[in-house]
């Protein structure tokens, strides 16, 4: 038993003794401290202890606090720098499982697959913070006194019975033969309490089966884990899995549900942006570029076209997702005030236009996405509402806060409650909620691309303004960067052309990718979306500038029908959606080619055009043979009417 006290100790001391230092020099005496370990380096030193460990935490990793204490006294007398310094109590020693070989489905599981195997073991979950209940304090250790023999001893609270401290029922010393005594003393100086708080994390909907139900379990933390994590956020914890009475009621059978007691909690949210990218795909993405370098707007068209695949044409709709998943840059104005980078699309359009395809194709392409509908899938709806359990208020996220740094598909957008359309209009601009209920007052962070799609009420009527159309607000459209109108008109022509594409794909063998142009898997999309996003910051060049600026000017003078579209917001989406434009086109400044092809995105989306002669129906936009010659037409057509705007305005 002592060699293996010495053993921990040894470690500790080996191991983590700059960890120990900092500790050791700390001032407050009375605050908690976390002492970090990896699990695969107790593993290399010692597998013994290591397997002690992972089977026996509940006996071990009291050891281990122990040992740490133990540890500062020894690096104390042996560092001159450290003799002043003061031994901390409260010591915690926090063991990191992950990158160890204990990272496998056994020790890993997904929140369903708890099982009581799995009690008593270092277990291992990842999911996403749903719930964040207060912080409480509870007490730890009680120690009595035997009023027969003196003998002192701690007594812990039960987990099982809500973190009471039982009242023992017998002596435990063992000086005495058979102290039969009942009669105790409760010594009050040595109480000692512990910050308290639990949540709820719920396994991701992203590597669930269709169909299968996103399995939730409640979450201790103690003292220095407590109020480090936030409902939306992705965690990894480990901790030792144990079982709790549920609320005694009358009539109904007491049952323990399983509950996690965490020792190392992580957030994974930082890790989001940084997907790993091989470099021989970043070299595939230059050598791609190289090739078309004398028709770039081909080669644009042919990353397009893995978009959606299953889905014949539509190229502005293609486009508008792309640069809406890209996104614009992020800067913050003079006053401080951030102006936001993502930008937000809705799709309008006739039933069977495949709307909800893009949806799922972009939700796919996105790290981390929420698809909901407009009504919402829980309580919680889009936003964020307060919940009370066990007589307690807490936050319960909604789709847009568990979406933070992602991408929220919102279905039947028209259909949301008036609650979450009051608030959606701060999420979707400033990119926060502010929420006042039950007496909680917070604000939480929605950075998130807001992808919407709706049917338009009744018959869609192009005379009469998009609001009017989609019973939605002016100011929610204007708050979209791109409302794209998708219109099921009877088109003899164009549905001969998709009749023959959908039959032709029916009777093709199964097996052939000629439609992914090559080397556009979704995998490579997605990688291509993210390295883009992550490695470029395009500014603005002179020409590019005078192009929005002209095209901002002749909107806003002929802004008649378009009231809701053109504000301010509307110049922003430009800026946006020509930066993003650079980056898909694998850019860092914005040309005066960037300008152009966002006047013709915002264009498709006006319902009267001041620039292009015919919008036409984005629904029949077809990809070109040749993007480059086409685009020159559409530059000298559009250069040619922001001039004569200019001139009209002078």
């Amino acid at each position: 038993m002592e060699d293996e006290q010495e053993n921990i100790r040894g470690f500790l001391v080996d191991h983590c003794s700059d960890q120990l230092s900092s500790i050791l020099l700390s001032p407050d005496t009375r605050l908690h401290y976390p002492l970090l370990l990896e699990f695969a380096e107790l593993l290399d030193s010692n597998p013994k202890l290591a397997n002690s460990v992972f089977n026996q935490p509940a006996l071990y990793l009291p050891k281990f606090d122990k040992g740490a204490k133990e540890a500062q006294e020894i690096l104390r007398k042996e560092l001159k720098s450290l003799r002043n310094a003061s031994v901390k109590d409260y010591v915690h020693v926090r063991i990191n499982i992950c990158g160890s070989p204990l990272e496998f489905p056994e020790t890993f599981p997904s929140i369903g697959r708890v099982r009581v195997k799995h009690r008593g073991i270092l277990l291992t979950l990842k999911g996403t913070v749903i719930r964040s209940g207060a912080i409480k304090m509870v007490e730890g250790d009680r120690t009595f006194e035997c009023r027969r023999c003196k003998h002192r001893f701690k007594v812990s609270p039960e987990l099982e019975t809500g973190n009471s401290v039982p009242k023992p029922t017998f002596c435990p010393s063992e000086k005495q033969k058979y102290c039969e005594s009942t009669s105790f003393k409760l010594l009050e100086e040595n109480i000692v309490c512990h910050d308290y708080q639990e949540i709820k994390i719920q396994e991701s909907t992203q590597v669930l089966d269709v169909g299968a139900i996103p399995r939730s379990i409640p979450v201790i933390l103690k003292d220095d884990l407590v109020d480090i994590v936030k409902a939306g956020d992705d965690v990894i914890v480990t901790g030792i899995l144990t079982a709790r009475w549920s609320s005694d009621m009358k009539d109904v059978r007491c049952d323990l549900d399983p509950i996690l007691v965490a020792n190392h909690m992580r957030r994974t949210n930082e890790l989001k942006s940084d997907v790993n990218i091989p470099d021989d795909t970043i070299m595939e993405f230059k050598k791609f570029w190289s090739e078309f370098r004398d028709t770039p707007l081909k080669g644009r068209n042919a990353i397009l076209k893995a978009i959606c695949p299953q889905i014949f044409g539509l190229f502005t709709v293609k486009l508008a997702v792309a640069l809406t998943l890209i996104g614009g840059v992020q800067h913050v104005d003079a006053s401080g005030t951030k102006v936001r980078g993502e930008s937000h699309l809705l799709l309008v359009g006739d039933p069977g236009t495949g709307k909800s395809q893009f949806l799922k194709f972009a939700a796919k392409l996105s790290n981390r996405s929420v698809i909901t509908t407009g009504l919402g899938s829980t309580s919680a709806g889009l936003t964020v509402t307060a919940v009370k359990d066990a007589g307690e208020w807490m936050l319960e996220a909604g789709a847009l806060v568990l979406a933070d740094g992602g991408l929220c598909c919102i279905d039947e957008f028209d259909s949301m409650r008036e609650h979450d359309r009051a608030t959606i209009h701060e999420a979707m601009e400033q990119q926060t909620i502010s929420v006042a209920k039950a007496g909680l007052v917070t604000t939480l962070s929605t950075r998130t691309i807001v992808f919407g799609a709706t049917n338009p009420k009744g018959h869609y009527d192009p005379e009469l303004s998009l609001s009017v159309n989609t019973t939605l607000s002016g100011p929610l459209i204007s708050r979209f960067d791109i409302v794209l109108v998708l219109l099921d008109t009877k088109n003899p022509e164009w549905d001969a052309i998709v009749s023959s594409h959908i039959l032709a794909e029916a009777v093709a063998e199964k097996g052939s990718d000629e439609n992914l142009q090559g080397i556009w898997t979704l995998t490579m999309l997605r990688r291509y979306l993210h390295y883009v996003k992550a490695s470029f910051k395009p500014v603005l060049t002179k020409e590019a500038e005078k192009v929005i600026s002209s095209y901002y000017q002749l909107q806003r003078k002929s802004a008649a029908q378009n009231a809701a579209r053109t504000t301010v917001r509307m110049l922003e989406s430009l800026i946006r959606l020509a930066q993003a434009h650079a980056r898909l086109m694998f850019r860092n400044e914005v040309i005066q080619q960037d300008a152009i092809t966002a006047i013709l995105c915002i264009e498709s989306s006006m319902t009267t055009s001041a620039i292009v002669d015919s919008v036409g129906n984005a629904l029949h936009s077809n990809f070109t043979e040749n993007p480059d010659q086409e685009y020159v037409k559409q530059e000298r057509t559009i250069l040619k009417k922001l001039a004569c705007g200019e001139e009209e305005s002078d």
